[in-house]
């Protein structure tokens, strides 16, 4: 980075409450609808969280967020415009996997639920998580992390090259 610019610090983006360690859907669609819940600013809105879902649902459609190696991005720019003032990221995890349509047919385990409120911001999220996900240490800790806190924390370490 230069200047003043910052990296994007994912760690900072995540919550405890928009974390869930033990998803129960089987499929892509129970998934979404679970991650959908999780997002803190439509909490106990069913008209946003309906949104979101159909959005997240037709981006499926489009082509999967299913990136290898047991990890789903779902992902749509602009989702909850007018509602969403700043990066949102709402994380799941479903030991048993769920097919996703991934490049490598691996079901998926770990779901990273992206909302920006701008391109930049999304793309940057985006770029940010597929890199840090590459490293295979990272995504064992992350299936095995018992808490919240710990995977919020595995995230910040992974980031800060600790």
């Amino acid at each position: 980075m230069t200047g003043n610019q910052s990296p994007l610090d994912l760690h900072e983006l995540l919550s405890l409450a928009a974390i869930r360690l033990n998803l129960v859907g089987s499929t892509r669609d129970d998934i979404l609808r679970e991650l959908a819940a999780l997002v803190p600013e439509i909490v106990g809105n069913a008209e946003a969280q309906a949104s979101l879902l159909q959005t997240l649902q037709e981006r499926e459609l489009l082509h999967s967020t299913g990136i290898g190696d047991g990890i789903a991005l779902p992902h749509a720019r602009n989702a909850l415009a007018g509602i969403v003032q700043s990066p949102i990221i709402a994380v799941g995890r479903r030991d048993a996997g769920v097919p996703w349509a991934a490049i490598d047919d691996q079901p998926a385990k770990l779901f990273f639920l992206i909302i920006a409120p701008n391109l930049t911001q999304h793309l940057a999220i985006l770029a940010r998580i597929s890199r840090l996900l590459r490293d295979a240490k990272l995504r064992q800790a992350l299936m095995a992390a018992d808490k919240s806190a710990k995977f919020i924390e595995l995230i910040r370490l992974a980031e800060t090259g600790a």
